[in-house]
């Protein structure tokens, strides 16, 4: 059974909605800041870090996925929406591990989650059903 992790962009966020666009942007981000990590440390830390390849999919623009490059990964869905509230929408970024998803898939999209919250000082709330906080309360 495939499993969801959601980033949810609260009044408190620095952004109120955001496109797939942008989250493939942090996910660019996010590689070039392990590629300097790596320089630093003399390693290819880069694509130990980051083993998947972006593929786009025919999701009307709504998600895409990333496909692991060797073994121990293989996929890791990301979609983003909008969730109607009481008073407001509220737009965010839901991450899925399908069925076929490794440990090291959860592994990395629990570590590719809390980087896209913090970054957006958004609300986390992981796969176990847990909730973290990354904006200013």
């Amino acid at each position: 059974m495939s499993t969801h992790a959601y980033i949810k962009l609260v009044p408190a966020s620095k952004k109120k909605t955001i496109t797939l666009e942008e989250v493939k942007e942090l996910f660019h981000t996010y590689q070039q800041l392990m590629k300097k990590t790596g320089e630093q440390l003399g390693w290819g830390f880069e694509n130990a870090s980051f083993p998947y390849q972006i593929v786009e999919a025919d999701g009307n623009g709504q998600w895409f996925y990333l496909k692991g490059t060797n073994d121990r990964y293989h996929s890791i869905i990301i979609g983003v929406g909008q969730e109607k509230t009481e008073d407001d929408e509220t737009s965010f970024i839901q991450v899925t591990l399908p069925n076929n998803a490794t440990h090291g898939d959860k592994g990395k999209a629990n570590e590719f989650c809390k980087f896209l919250a913090k970054q957006l000082e958004g609300e986390l709330h992981l796969f176990n059903g847990r909730i973290m906080y990354y904006y200013k309360r």
